[in-house]
């Protein structure tokens, strides 16, 4: 099946893609007639070397990201995964040079179709009396035995970059920049990691892979990699990827030996969430730091892509104090990141947190629940919530993320371990802000919040009272609390209509004489044909506001807990 993408044709996309970055970067042009983007101030090249690199489109933001001064001069774009034309490649070479260049290296990954189209525009270019120079990237660390066409250049190209375009903006020679890139590119190592396949534009998926499997040492164009392995942590995905780069036995290993400074590049290959980007680059961090290495400057982020791939590069620089400068100086390039000039480490200090100021401890009063009810009744609440988990769950995947009984279970094992460590506090205003701070730090969610802020205000007027009156009052609080910031009202299809229902009926615990049990009785019931009646109800607050109500069908999921949590007290206080 050919796989959905944003684009406006198959044929136009490289072309859409380079033309949306030129339009909103101003330091970046196209050159015309050809899929060519260059520095707006070519000018600035006079008298300095011109870096030029390119290839296949697809592995956004690279190359044209990195066009700036500091960086590359001009890259020449091929269709998606395809090699660039010679005619464009010459007609780059004949820009910067026409520019006042001092010569023009060119950077280029170790692909057959990218060297043979480098290769034949730079003998052209020199025929025609131009200083051309080309460097061969090939950083791949996956391939154990070495293969006749070498290295496949990977997202280490991005730092080759950085490391000429210091060189040439400090006005270095096209041999000097040579010479040290060849050395930089003989210094690092790369290697990839997918949890899925990418798709070319109008095809289909460049592999498969079973939803229990991960590719290591894949290529950034989909080719497969050298081993399918099961689906691990990213602990140990990282470990294996360092192990694997790093084994002296492997013919593309980076030696490393403790003591090392490197520079680490942590590359989403295009589809990885940034969640899981953060966790592989602390993991990588942890890991090295174990070999002894010093991770003297960490890049995280998207280098290199390879379209929609869920995956991961790892790169390794071996880098000394030069190098290190080189990789620190200034750039323009949109695509280089904010780096800070200070090393990567596992081992920050934490800003120590603030401490609350003690609370005056209530003292337990005899009119209120005791702590042995007020523990019994907290339980059956629990119990009752763990039983409701798939349920809730079930009901909250028509209009939200499907997690509503996962939130209320975690409240539910939360308020278990705490009553089980320690007896409730048996005072009414003191159990309910007790509770409060318990939901807030645990339960998580809107839900953890809004019943934070009930509790939070309910315990208001239950300070130094605990009468009837006083839990109508508690109830009248809460709600209120939640409406004013939770903007939600009675009618809004969320827990507010079961508490309001229930809130009616608990005014007749002002009656003097009302029978508390009678009265929760009927609020109970109440608040349960309010719940039920959230089924035909039109969402006005919360996620489920932005779906049609057709699409709904079910009752409230934070409705149906709340009038849960109603009848738990009372069947609890029943006991």
């Amino acid at each position: 099946q050919v796989s959905k993408k944003l684009v406006n044709s198959v044929a136009g996309c490289a072309d859409d893609a380079l033309a949306g970055l030129v339009a909103c970067n101003p330091g970046i042009q196209l050159l015309k007639g050809h899929r060519v983007a260059l520095r707006a101030d070519l000018e600035g090249i006079q008298g300095r070397v011109a870096l030029l690199s390119g290839g296949g489109s697809g592995h956004e933001p690279a190359h044209a990201g990195y066009i700036g001064k500091g960086m590359l001069t001009g890259v020449v774009a091929g269709a998606v995964f395809t090699s660039p034309a010679v005619g464009s490649i010459l007609a780059a070479i004949r820009a910067v040079t026409q520019a006042g260049a001092a010569g023009t290296l060119l950077i280029v990954k170790n692909y057959t179709g990218d060297r043979l189209n480098f290769g034949l525009a730079l003998e052209r270019a020199r025929a025609e009396g131009a200083d051309v120079q080309m460097v061969i990237v090939g950083d791949d660390s996956a391939f154990t035995t070495r293969k006749k066409a070498g290295r496949r250049g990977l997202c280490g190209t991005v730092l080759i970059h950085k490391v000429a375009g210091a060189l040439a903006e400090a006005g270095a020679s096209l041999n000097k920049i040579v010479k040290t890139v060849s050395a930089a590119t003989k210094a690092m190592g790369t290697l990839g990691l997918s949890l899925s396949p990418c798709s070319v534009p109008g095809s289909k998926p460049t592999f498969q892979l079973a939803h229990d499997e991960m590719e290591l040492g894949l290529g950034i164009h989909g080719e497969a990699g050298v081993r399918r392995m099961k689906v691990v942590s990213a602990d140990k995905a990282v470990e294996t990827m360092l192990t694997h780069m790093t084994d002296p036995s492997n013919a593309s290993h980076l030696p490393l030996s403790p003591g090392s400074s490197v520079v680490l590049v942590v590359n989403n290959l295009g589809g990885l969430s940034y969640l899981e980007l953060g966790i592989v680059a602390g993991a990588a961090v942890r890991s090295l730091e174990s070999r002894g290495i010093h991770v003297a400057r960490a890049l995280v982020g998207s280098f290199m892509t390879a379209l929609e791939m869920a995956g991961v590069s790892l790169t390794l620089l071996l880098v000394d104090e030069e190098l290190l400068r080189l990789i620190d100086a200034k750039t323009t390039a949109v695509a280089w990141p904010n780096l800070a000039a200070a090393p990567a480490t596992s081992q920050r200090g934490e800003v120590p947190a603030p401490k609350e100021e003690l609370k005056t401890v209530q003292p337990a009063t005899s009119t209120g629940p005791g702590g042995q009810r007020a523990q019994l009744v907290l339980e059956h609440v629990c119990s009752t919530l763990l039983a409701m988990e798939d349920k809730l769950n079930e009901l909250d995947r028509a209009a939200g993320d499907g997690d509503c009984g996962h939130t209320h279970a975690r409240a539910a094992r939360a308020i278990q371990e705490w009553v089980r460590a320690r007896p409730p506090p048996a005072a009414p205003a003191q159990l309910l802000s007790a509770l409060a701070d318990l939901l807030l730090e645990e339960m998580g969610g809107s839900s953890g919040v809004l019943y934070g802020l009930f509790l939070t205000a309910a315990a208001q007027p239950l300070h130094n009272r605990s009468d009837l009156p006083a839990w109508a009052d508690a109830m009248d609080a809460g709600i209120k609390a939640m409406q004013r910031y939770g903007g939600a009202a009675a009618g809004d299809r969320t827990m507010l209509d079961s508490l309001c229902a229930a809130r009616e009926v608990l005014q007749a615990l002002r009656t003097p004489g009302a029978n508390l049990l009678q009265v929760l009785a009927t609020a109970v019931q109440s608040a349960e044909a309010a719940a039920e009646a959230t089924r035909h109800m039109e969402a006005g607050a919360g996620r489920a506001s932005y779906i049609s109500s057709a699409q709904l069908l079910q009752p409230d999921p934070g409705a149906v807990a709340a009038a849960a949590v109603l009848r738990a007290v009372l069947e609890g206080l029943q006991n």
